[in-house]
């Protein structure tokens, strides 16, 4: 992903002033790119990989495993290699894996130093790079933590403590019944996009995911974690919350589930639109 390195972000008012030119130049930009590169044509099919890791700290004595929000932390010392070799373009040094931070605090996104090529001797090092990576995040680790790999880890947002360390829920940002904003990537970045989604909507986040019911289950189904004593949203004045559904309330529960991307440079457009024909069905398979 691309981070903002100079300058600051608009909040959703600002923004309101430059959204037709911003719309605009976007087209003009998008078109102006199309058209140098319809007829171009590149000898190299690349490709690269994306693997986002949670840290999880675990408390042996109280059974007790929590996301650990030192990410910014053991970003700094995985991406010492890379500092080291942007000083020094002349050295020579290869990296065999870079890392960027992610939306949640407790998050780290590892990729392949350079892309993959479209060979078979290629596809061979995608395991190796994948178990490099994990071994090198690792050194960085304490001895109670870990990385996992998980789309969504299971206790984000349950009552008590399931951070590392501890922060009551509901700030400003995100407005949250169940998670703090200290959850978010310090980035002014993702606090900028997370309260700008929820003015630009009106409301908060309302993710409402129907409850399966088995023998155990309460018929109807009110979701127990969402507070009785909680204000109606602040932007909307409703109630977002829907019997037999499970409710979330906050863009973590998004934007925090870790993931495996993969992106593709085709030789060309048309090569990129069989490519795009063939992983429109196969994606949500795999």
């Amino acid at each position: 992903m691309g981070l903002l390195a100079v300058g600051r972000p608009l909040n959703w008012e600002q923004t309101q002033k430059y959204k037709h030119a911003v719309h605009e130049n976007g087209v003009q930009q998008f078109l102006s790119i199309y058209h140098k590169m319809k007829k171009e044509r590149h000898n190299r099919f690349l490709f690269g990989d994306e693997v986002e890791y949670m840290i999880i700290d675990y408390d042996d004595e109280k059974k007790n495993a929590k996301l650990s929000l030192r990410a910014a932390e053991v970003l700094r010392q995985l991406q010492k290699e890379e500092e080291e070799a942007l000083k020094n373009p002349d050295s020579g040094v290869v990296l065999k894996a870079l890392w960027r931070p992610e939306y949640g605090r407790y998050m780290i996104e590892g990729t392949p130093g350079t892309p993959y090529g479209g060979s078979l001797k290629e596809l061979l090092k995608v395991e190796s790079n994948m178990k490099l990576r994990r071994e090198t995040a690792e050194k960085c680790l304490k001895p109670n933590e870990a990385i996992i790999t998980l789309t969504s880890y299971p206790r984000l947002g349950v009552k008590g403590q399931f951070l590392e360390p501890h922060y009551e829920p509901r700030g400003p940002v995100s407005k949250s019944l169940f998670v703090p904003d200290e959850i978010i990537n310090a980035h002014i970045r993702f606090p900028t996009l997370t309260a700008n989604i929820r003015k630009r909507r009106g409301s908060k986040v309302a993710i409402n995911v129907p409850i399966f019911h088995d023998e155990k289950t309460p018929k109807p189904f009110i979701d127990p974690t969402v507070p009785h004593d909680r204000n109606l949203n602040e932007e909307s004045g409703e109630d977002a919350t829907l019997p037999e559904h499970i409710h979330m309330d906050a863009m973590v529960f998004g934007m925090g589930c870790g993931c495996l991307q993969l992106t593709f440079q085709a030789c060309n457009i048309d090569e990129a639109r069989r490519l795009y024909d063939q992983l429109a069905i196969m994606g949500p398979i795999m």
